[in-house]
């Protein structure tokens, strides 16, 4: 069985983020998906505005059919290290340091990294600020 994890904070859940587990399935036979945990969130920007809890959000994305595993995390370069997969599904707007380290770990250790497409027109950002 080929496992793929992709990690995020899928706070603001859309149709962009379903999209974007679709595509990672794609890629293997069994989806992980990793939150960004809440609390931690808050600790690095603390004017964030999280909708849902950590909880709330594995309970969310664990209720969809394309997705068979949450979890939680808090740095996912330290997240691959901990999980058993296959692939590592990137969105391709996820380049920060952190995204970079677990993207370079990945290749050392065999793991393939495969970078998702946004879903043109879909935005968390733009979201929260419509509301």
């Amino acid at each position: 069985m080929k496992k793929v994890l992709t990690v995020g904070v899928y706070d603001y859940f859309h149709l962009g983020h379903l999209r974007l587990f679709k595509q990672a399935r794609e890629h293997g036979d069994y989806l992980i998906v990793a939150v960004q945990d809440g609390d931690y969130i808050l600790k690095y920007k603390p004017d964030a505005k999280v909708l849902y809890t950590t909880e709330q959000s594995q309970e969310l994305i664990g209720g969809l059919r394309v997705v068979d595993e949450v979890t939680s995390y808090t740095d996912v370069d330290e997240k691959v290290k901990e999980i058993d997969f296959d692939v590592f599904a990137v969105g391709e707007d996820q380049k920060h340091a952190g995204f970079m380290r677990a993207i370079d770990w990945c290749r050392e250790n065999g793991k393939e990294v495969v970078r998702l497409k946004r879903t043109p027109g879909i935005c968390s950002s733009e979201i929260k600020e419509n509301l």
